[in-house]
């Protein structure tokens, strides 16, 4: 598992070279300069001069690279070229509250998503398969950032049994505030988990181990959760870290609706005012959430699946 582990740590490191990379060319070819951005339209030649010195914008731009790969690779953030708050501090702050916003969501999706799609398994034609297919349609139909202002207008600022934003203080009070952030992105998670444990665990069911397991007088209980639940939830796994990934991302506009605390709202906040720094710390974040997610599923697949585990 160790040395599986090691490989893809060694794979990822190139993926993560290239996405900084394209972060930094990116953020070159974005139109405006910082310099005017920062320090207004009536500032002086001599003072916009001054300021590209200070933030290495006057240097050549493959020096300009080598710099920020160094800086990156040593995690060294740097300073925002707005708050002149150190980005590492600044991103510590708030990736909190989307970290949690992300897990909550998540094991919110995986609770609903999974057992529903058990059920329309076992139910094949049913109601419950029925049920659970007009609710992935409506899942897949309605988009986070529509279904997160519906929420906070109906039971935030009509019913007020959530607050309207902020995190938060306290555990307790900071799942409250994320309970329903996170039910937004949590209904389309587990649409999708849904359909995909349900079209995982028919293709199972049907499988000739499935069928010797019930010949063999096995409860059917048994049948469903110990083989064909379990060899179901390879594909399942990987969808769920898929989930992960998206709602990660998708946590940026839910934070904005909601207005809360967390790492989309300043990264909008620093794309608008062209804060270089903030911005590649951001997608350092990004790109390290990435990694480790896969790192994960891959692990994943070897405690499932025993045959990959021997491999291992």
């Amino acid at each position: 598992m160790l040395r599986m582990a090691a490989a893809r740590l060694l794979d990822a490191v190139p993926t993560v070279l290239l996405v900084l990379t394209l972060v930094f060319v990116a953020l070159r070819l974005l139109p405006g300069d910082p310099a005017l951005v920062v320090l207004g339209e009536y500032a002086t030649p001599e003072q916009l001069d001054l300021f590209r010195r200070q933030m290495g914008l006057d240097q050549p731009l493959w020096w300009q690279w080598l710099d920020f790969l160094r800086d990156m690779l040593t995690l060294d953030f740097g300073t925002s070229m707005i708050t002149r708050q150190p980005v590492g501090a600044l991103l510590a702050e708030n990736l909190p509250y989307t970290i949690e916003l992300t897990l909550l969501a998540t094991v919110m999706g995986l609770l609903l998503g999974v057992p529903m799609g058990v059920a329309a398994a076992v139910n094949r034609g049913r109601w419950p398969d029925n049920g659970a297919r007009v609710f992935s349609l409506v899942g897949y139909a309605i988009p986070d950032f529509y279904l997160g202002a519906l929420l906070l207008i109906v039971f935030a600022l009509t019913l007020g049994w959530f607050p309207i934003n902020g995190g938060g203080e306290g555990f307790a009070d900071r799942l409250y505030h994320a309970f329903l952030p996170a039910l937004t992105l949590a209904f389309v998670k587990a649409a999708f988990l849904g359909r995909l444990t349900r079209t995982a665990l028919l293709e199972t069911l049907g499988r000739d181990y499935v069928r010797t397991a019930r010949a063999k007088g096995a409860r059917e209980p048994r049948v469903i959760y110990r083989h064909a639940l379990r060899n179901a939830l390879l594909p399942v796994a990987t969808g769920l870290g898929l989930s992960l990934l998206a709602t990660f991302s998708g946590s940026v506009a839910i934070e904005l609706i909601f207005n809360r605390p967390g790492i989309g709202e300043v990264l909008i906040s620093a794309i608008a005012k062209r804060d270089y720094p903030v911005i590649q710390g951001g997608v350092v974040v990004f790109a390290f959430f990435v990694v480790t997610v896969n790192l994960v599923v891959d692990l994943a697949y070897i405690v499932i699946d025993p045959r990959i585990r021997a491999k291992a």
